[in-house]
């Protein structure tokens, strides 16, 4: 199957912005990684997204994907004209997100009577199918993917999409680069990085934004010290460069009990040293971060919102607590902290649930079958 993948953007520019902001948004990770999974089983997948800078190939072959940068002001000309000439043997389309000048492929596709899937990983790109005409458009795809609950239900109320058109699937994390980890194992990832064997940490993995709900652990971080002084969070993610600096003074204040790593290009080694994983984020698709923890064997206490919902079942796989609730998340960690046992089984229950529900071995085959059938 010849598949075209659609995306607003794909990899390009700087990795950081002046901000210290990571550029690379999550919809990219997934095109890229959803594409080399579908290659895997033996697929070709053509990339199109925007070209967003003269200095960028228009084509380009990235380790086996054929990635084709479209050109303003006429990517709805490009397109077309792709599809007829160098591109006319694609079998189906993929589209992630609502990019613009996806509705023409769209409108393709429907006139040649070709398949196209369209994937939302979160939910503030559900669309209103009764508005522009773009958004009908988009509501005349043959399946919808939603990797969360939550956006399967907005697909339906807002989109007006026929609810047998729709499938939850999670997007998917190669389980076995997060491979459970295990109390001899933290032990001596403590020890590698001069801590007691004994010491608990706390992780924090994502941008450090206020979204992501970094405020919120530095509200409750200091009770948590209080009661373990020898405890550590560490903070892994680049971010807000303002933001990483308050972190760094807090911890000055709190005894050195914060490591800010900044970004990393592999954070398994942190899941697979920390005792519990804290996710406070304000608003959140299906979190890929949350879902590598779990991997890792983390039990994880995080924010009672859509995507959260999907992976945290209460005394199962963690605990969910209300939004911006500094004092219900120090309760929680709290409880774990005291609870080696407790600690222990979530953590495997969580492994288990991931790698029945969000491992690639699973999840693609799957995401095949739908994107060929249409």
């Amino acid at each position: 199957m010849n598949i075209c993948l659609l995306v607003k953007d794909f990899a390009v520019g700087k990795k950081f912005s002046k901000d210290g902001l990571p550029t690379k948004s999550g919809a990219e990770f997934h095109a890229e990684n959803h594409a080399r999974q579908l290659i895997a089983l033996g697929n070709r997948v053509t990339i199109m997204a925007k070209k967003r800078y003269y200095f960028t190939a228009a084509r380009e072959n990235l380790n086996g994907i054929d990635l084709v940068r479209l050109h303003a002001p006429f990517r709805w000309l490009e397109i077309i004209i792709r599809l007829l000439t160098t591109h006319r043997d694609i079998d189906a389309f993929y589209i992630i997100g609502i990019p613009s000048f996806a509705v023409w492929a769209i409108l393709f596709a429907r006139f040649f009577g070709k398949p196209v899937t369209l994937a939302l990983t979160g939910k503030a790109e559900i669309f209103d199918g009764r508005s522009s005409w773009r958004h009908k458009i988009f509501a005349k795809c043959n399946r919808y993917v939603a990797t969360t609950k939550e956006i399967a239900q907005g697909f339906y109320e807002r989109g007006g999409i026929d609810p047998s058109k729709i499938t939850v699937l999670a997007h998917g994390i190669d389980t076995d680069r997060y491979p459970q980890s295990s109390e001899e194992l933290r032990r001596q990832l403590k020890l590698d990085n001069g801590l007691e064997p004994s010491t608990k940490i706390l992780l924090f993995c994502a941008r450090v934004v206020l979204n992501k709900g970094i405020d919120t652990v530095m509200k409750f971080w200091a009770t948590i010290h209080q009661k373990y002084p020898s405890a550590r969070l560490f903070v892994v993610g680049g971010g807000k460069t303002e933001l990483l600096a308050q972190l760094n003074e807090l911890s000055k204040e709190l005894d050195g009990s914060i490591v800010v790593t900044g970004e990393v290009d592999a954070p398994q080694r942190f899941y697979q040293m920390a005792d519990v994983y804290v996710f406070p984020s304000r608003h959140e698709g299906l979190p890929t971060s949350l879902i590598e923890a779990m991997s890792s064997g983390l039990p994880s206490v995080v924010s009672d919102i859509g995507g959260c919902e999907d992976l945290i079942f209460d005394g199962v796989t963690g605990f969910r607590v209300p939004v911006e609730d500094a004092d219900a998340y120090a309760i929680e960690i709290m409880k774990l902290f005291d609870d080696d046992d407790t600690r222990i089984n979530l953590g495997t229950n969580a492994a288990y649930y991931v790698r029945r529900k969000c491992d690639y071995k699973q999840v693609i085959p799957r995401l095949a079958a739908i994107i060929e059938e249409g």
